[in-house]
């Protein structure tokens, strides 16, 4: 019996040692502190996931190409003044002020990579949801994207060279080319169907447009809610990146409208303007970060992209919401003003009738 209760408590002894020992499959282990691999559900939902959203996006695209109209699209081409302000802001703006924020709040070298590299990410394909729902010029929007996701194999590695060498080496930094070719073909082909579309079918596209408009608010929504549930273990990060993740979209947004605005562009112009500058491709930068980082980097600042995309969502509903309150009011204001302009006509008619005696003159009518 004493055998036995000895056995017993060496086993017992085994296994507390063993629990505070890392798992086998483990990659990185320091004491009781472990990194371990991807799940592989959560690789297998990853995967099934990005695959609807990808069909959904190329969906919804396709609804804002049903928005374009073909001259107006190849007008901006051919005198690409909006082009150029949105040119100014995406790889002037935006990178510039990614350096300044990672240097007043002197985070560590490889936290301000990860700011620098989200800040010269060309725009994303939501801004051009939202835009059409603030009424914004859709045919600059796409174009905008387009051109700021073409522009981007040639700006991303100049931009990262010149404002990350006091951090890193440039070079150490893998550019996915692959994916940022993969973008703008999801982006083109679905938008070409569409302004085809609505070249050809204008009422169709326009049943089209409603339903792709409402598909994507609801892509947008639950593209931060799955990369929430997904990283949900990376949210424990420097509260400085936190507070760049608030401050960077804000900027993005106010320096491009003024810029714009400065610029002599049109309000609807200036409000796309501002969106595309604001709204950056975060899955890119995600995708970048993960390629040239090793996973104990990750772990300092892999959930930035997926703030900054949280924020800049909050703050574009912000605008969206402001601009549908202001549109409210000043339709209301233009109704009343119209009525009440209405009302001094008809009583100036009557008095003019009573004066001369009932007779109204056809100036009058």
């Amino acid at each position: 019996m004493q055998t036995y209760l000895l056995s017993q408590q060496l086993n017992a002894r085994s296994l507390a040692e063993n629990s505070t020992a890392c798992p086998a499959n483990a990659t990185i282990c320091n004491g009781t502190s472990c990194v371990l691999p991807e799940d592989n559900f959560n690789e297998t939902l990853s995967i099934v996931l990005s695959t609807v959203l990808t069909i959904m996006l190329a969906l919804v695209m396709f609804s804002m190409g049903c928005n374009v109209e073909l001259g107006k699209f190849w007008g901006h081409i051919k005198r690409p003044w909006g082009i150029f302000v949105g040119f100014l802001c995406q790889f002037g703006i935006m990178p510039l002020t990614a350096f300044l924020l990672s240097l007043a709040f002197n985070v560590l070298p490889i936290q301000a990579v990860v700011v620098l590299i989200m800040g010269c990410c060309p725009g994303g394909t939501a801004s051009n949801v939202i835009a059409y729902w603030v009424d914004g010029d859709m045919d600059l929007s796409i174009s905008m994207t387009t051109c700021s996701t073409l522009f981007a194999m040639g700006m991303m590695p100049l931009c990262l060279f010149v404002y990350t060498k006091m951090w890193t080496d440039s070079e150490a930094i893998v550019l996915p080319y692959d994916s940022i070719g993969i973008s703008l073909v999801a982006l083109v082909i679905p938008v070409s169907f569409g302004i085809y579309v609505n070249h050809k079918w204008p009422s169709k596209a326009k049943i089209i447009l409603k339903v792709g408009s409402i598909l994507g608010a609801i892509l947008i929504v639950l593209i931060a809610v799955v990369g929430g549930v997904l990283y949900k273990g990376s949210w424990i990060i420097s509260p400085k990146l936190w507070i760049i993740g608030t401050i960077f979209p804000a900027a993005g947004y106010t320096l491009g409208f003024f810029l714009a605005r400065v610029a002599g562009l049109s309000w609807h112009r200036c409000r796309t303007v501002s969106l595309e500058t604001g709204m950056q491709n975060t899955q890119l930068c995600s995708t970048i970060v993960q390629l040239s980082f090793s996973p104990e980097q990750l772990e300092l600042m892999f959930t930035f992209p997926l703030i900054y995309s949280i924020f800049q969502l909050l703050f574009a509903l912000l605008i969206l919401g402001g601009y549908r309150v202001y549109r409210r009011f000043r339709v209301k204001t233009t109704t009343d003003v119209e009525k009440t302009e209405e009302k001094e006509d008809s009583k100036s008619t009557s008095s003019h009738a009573k004066i001369n005696g009932g007779f109204v003159s056809n100036e009058t009518k």
